[in-house]
Formats: structure tokens, sequence, C-alpha cells
């Protein structure tokens, strides 16, 4: 048992490099993931992913595959369309979920076309699936330092966030904490795809926040106990889809949100805060 499930991990440099990336993306995200769903804001989320990918690609096309640039680029991006679609929401017609939504297909057709102008199609996928075993020191050290902040800065705003999430007009009635609040949620929520998006790509980095995030949601019922189900459920994701990549000898990130996804239909299931079969049994006590 022991070779099998702890031996890769102890053997394998790039297979620790890998998990420790993971884990870190993992505990940082997920409880990000988890204020996202009971703020409605989970397709945000998925757009804002997608939306670093232009200016990551900008960062590809003056530089190449570094690290510094694609971070900065991919930050600045994320940053310009989360704000730039709340401008469009209160300035227009348009709802903020439809000027979301078009602002991530602009980006991600520009973000493919920027890096197809230099790069081949490894290139591509790399930018749109990530390297999780192959990150670097200064990547690790980036996702650390992401992680380290996140949990800062999410220590920081709880109080106001929940507040928010459970009550806004409360937030809005006893001061101005709400819009600052909004803007370093939404700062921390960017800055964790980017991270993300080195380690699982920019198709994938949304699913290590939303995935763990809405299985907890399902099995708890207070916002403390789905911050801590969401993350452990990260890491065991995390960990599972390093174990079955190695020796099946298929693509880590992807497997890594396959196995989150899997602990999500399970919580869809039996999730005893909502799942499916205690709704049911609801409905037979009820009509009984």
């Amino acid at each position: 048992m022991y070779n099998f499930l702890i031996s890769p991990f102890v053997e394998f440099e790039f297979m620790r490099r890998a998990l420790v990336g993971a884990i870190a993306l993992a505990l940082a995200g997920s409880p990000l993931g988890v204020f996202l769903l009971l703020r409605r804001m989970a397709l945000t989320g998925d757009a804002m992913a997608h939306a670093i990918l232009p200016g990551a690609a900008m960062g590809y096309l003056a530089a190449g595959l570094s690290l510094g640039p694609m971070t900065v680029g991919g930050f600045i991006a994320g940053l310009i369309v989360a704000v730039g679609s709340g401008v469009v929401a209160r300035t227009t017609i348009l709802r903020e979920d439809a000027s979301m939504a078009a602002f991530y297909l602009i980006s991600l057709a520009l973000g493919v076309t920027v890096i197809s102008l230099r790069g081949s199609n490894i290139d591509l996928l790399h930018v749109l699936f990530g390297s999780v075993l192959a990150l670097d020191d200064a990547t690790l050290l980036l996702l650390a330092s992401i992680a380290t902040l996140t949990l800062i800065g999410l220590a920081f705003l709880y109080r106001p966030l929940v507040m928010e999430t459970v009550d806004p007009g409360f937030l809005a009635s006893v001061g101005n904490a709400g819009g600052p609040t909004q803007i370093l949620f939404l700062m921390l929520v960017v800055l964790n795809l980017v991270g993300g998006f080195h380690a699982l790509g920019t198709l994938l980095a949304v699913g290590m926040m939303m995935l763990p995030a809405a299985a907890a949601r399902l099995i708890a019922k207070d916002i403390g106990s789905m911050i801590a189900l969401a993350a452990a459920q990260g890491v065991l994701a995390s960990y599972a889809g390093l174990i079955i990549s190695f020796y099946a000898g298929l693509p880590s990130g992807p497997l890594i949100i396959l196995i989150a996804g899997a602990l999500y239909l399970l919580a869809l299931a039996f999730g005893p805060a909502g799942g499916v079969l205690r709704r049911l049994r609801s409905r037979r006590h009820l009509e009984a």
C-alpha cells in the first residue's frame, strides 16, 4: 500500500512539486469558490478564468513561456474584464452576467489568436490546460505566495464578506464597506485564477475553485464548515488525481478536476444538506 500511495511522491521530485502546487491552489481557491457560489457568482468565476487568457498571451508574445510577464499580463486582463463588466452593467441595459459573457468570449478568442501568432499547438495546449507536472521553483513560490496572501486577505475580509453574502442591505446600511470588499474579493479571485492558470491552464483553473465549493454546499450548512470541507476536498482531489495519472499515464490536470467532479457528484446524490436523496426523503416524509 505504501509503494502504491506514497512511493511516487518520495521517488519523483516532479510529483512532489505537482502535489505542493495543487494543494496550494486548493487551500486558497476553494474558500473563494464558496463565497462565489453563495454570492451567485459561479459563472463570473468561470468567465474571469478565461478573461486572463489575452493578458497571459500578450506576456507570452513578449517573452515566451516566462512566468513574470504571463502572470502580470493575466492579472491585469482579469481585472480589466471584472471592472469592465461591472461598468457596462451599470451604464447600459445589459445585466452583469450578459456583459461578463461577452467579455469572456472576446477574451478567449483574442487570447487563442495572439498565441497562434507566435506559438505552436503545443504552446496553446500548455496555456489552455496547464502543466502541473512541470512546476519549477519560481512557479511553486508564486503559488505559495498567492495562497498565503489569499488566506491572509480572506481572514481580513471574512466578516464583511459573510455579512454581504447573507444580507447585502445590512452592510450597506451600516457603512460603505461593500464596494471595497467586493473589489478586494475580486482581486483575490483573479490572483488565484492566474496562479491556477500556470498549473491547470485557463480552461481548468476555475474547477479547483468551484467543484469543491459546490460539493461542500451540499454537505454543510454553515459557511465555516463549507470552507473547511471545500479545502479538504480540493486537497483530496489533488492527491488522488496525481496518483491515478501517475499509474494510468493520463494528463494530471484534467484528472484532478475529474476527481473533484466525482466528489461533487457524490455530494449531489448523498449530501446531507441538499443532496438528491435527502430531498426525496423529505418529500416522502411530507407526503406521509
